[in-house]
C-alpha cells in the first residue's frame, strides 16, 4: 500500500514518514510547499497523481494563541483544507485518516473524554479542527479520526524543548498545575497510526501516551530526567497564569482521554509517557552532540 502524508516536515508527519520507511512501506509526503492544502485543485492534482492507498491528514494550522487573532486563516486551514483533502477521497475512493485534538470536547470536568462524547469547543484552533473533524463524517465513509493531546517530537518545537531552554536561560520557570493530561510522542504515535492505516477498523480513536500528569508535574519530571533538578518549578494555577500573560487562548482543563477503544478494535496502547520521555530525551541528546 501507497500512503500519502501530509504536513511531511511537521512534528508526526516526520515520524509518520520515518516509520513507514523503516516498515518498507512507500510514502509520499508533502508539505505546504508540494502541496497547498487550502487549494482544491491542487490537492486534487497531487494526491490524483501520487495514486496511494491511504492519506494520513497531519498537516494543520497549530499556534492555538495566533487562532484567536487570525481566526479566518486558522478554519482555512483546519476546516477547510481537511474539506478539501475529504472531497479528493472520496473521488478517489481512498480512506482517510485525521489527526485531530481533545480540544474539540470544552475541558471541564474530571472523566476521560469518550470518542464518541458530544464536542462543544472551547477556542478557534478546537472549532476548526472540530470542522474539519465534521467535513471527513460527511464526506466519506472509510475514515480514521485520531484525537491527540500534548504532543512532542524531534521535529520541531514543543514543551519539552522550551523547558530546556528556560530552564538554562533561567534557572527557574512557572508552570500551570491545574490542566490535566497525557503527554504523546510522535514516534510512538506514528507507529500506532501506520499499524492502525493497514487496517479497516474505522471510526473515531484517542491516542496518548498511558499515565496522566499536570503542566507543572511533566516540566519537573523533564527537568529530572535531563539532570537539570536545581531548576526551580512553580506551580501556577490556569487563572494566575493568565492574569501573567494576557491574550492568550482558552486552555482545558481536562485533557484526560479515554483510549479503551484503541484495545477493544486491537491495537496496542502507548507506553507511559515517563519512559516516552526518557528516549526522547535520549534521542535529542544524540542529535544535540
Amino acid at each position: 500500500m501507497k500512503v500519502f502524508v501530509t504536513g511531511a516536515k511537521g512534528q508526526l508527519g516526520h515520524d509518520v514518514m520515518n516509520e513507514l520507511a523503516r516498515r518498507g512501506i512507500e510514502g509520499i509526503g508533502a508539505d505546504v510547499d508540494e502541496m497547498d492544502i487550502t487549494d482544491p485543485e491542487a490537492c486534487r492534482r497531487v494526491i490524483a497523481e501520487a495514486r496511494p492507498g491511504a492519506v494520513i491528514h497531519c498537516a494543520a494550522y497549530t499556534a492555538v494563541d495566533e487562532a484567536e487573532r487570525h481566526p479566518k486563516l486558522c478554519m482555512k486551514v483546519n476546516a477547510e483544507g481537511t474539506g478539501n483533502i475529504a472531497k479528493v477521497c472520496r473521488e478517489l475512493d481512498i480512506k482517510m485518516m485525521y489527526i485531530s485534538t481533545d480540544y474539540v470536547f470544552d475541558g471541564q470536568g474530571t472523566r476521560p473524554w469518550e470518542p464518541d462524547d458530544a464536542r462543544d469547543p472551547l477556542n478557534v484552533y478546537g472549532q476548526a479542527k472540530y470542522e474539519g473533524e465534521l467535513a471527513i463524517e460527511e464526506l466519506l465513509e472509510k475514515y480514521f479520526i485520531v484525537r491527540i493531546a500534548w504532543v512532542f517530537g524531534v521535529n520541531g518545537r514543543n514543551f519539552i524543548k522550551t523547558m530546556l531552554r528556560l530552564g538554562k536561560e533561567r534557572g527557574a520557570v512557572s508552570v500551570v498545575d491545574d490542566q490535566i493530561g497525557s503527554p504523546t510522542y510522535t514516534f510512538d504515535l506514528a507507529r500506532l497510526l501506520v499499524d492502525m492505516i493497514q487496517t479497516e477498523q474505522y471510526g473515531r480513536y484517542h491516542a496518548t501516551n498511558e499515565g496522566l500528569c499536570s503542566w507543572y508535574e511533566f516540566a519537573a519530571e523533564i527537568f529530572k530526567q535531563a539532570g537539570m533538578e536545581h531548576v526551580s518549578v512553580t506551580p501556577v494555577s490556569t487563572e494566575a497564569y493568565t492574569a501573567m500573560y494576557p491574550g492568550q487562548a482558552r486552555r482545558p482543563m481536562n485533557s484526560r482521554i479515554s483510549k479503551d477503544k484503541l484495545e477493544e478494535k486491537g491495537f496496542k496502547r502507548l507506553p507511559p509517557w515517563q519512559d516516552a520521555l526518557r528516549r526522547y530525551l535520549e534521542e535529542i541528546a544524540g542529535e544535540n552532540k
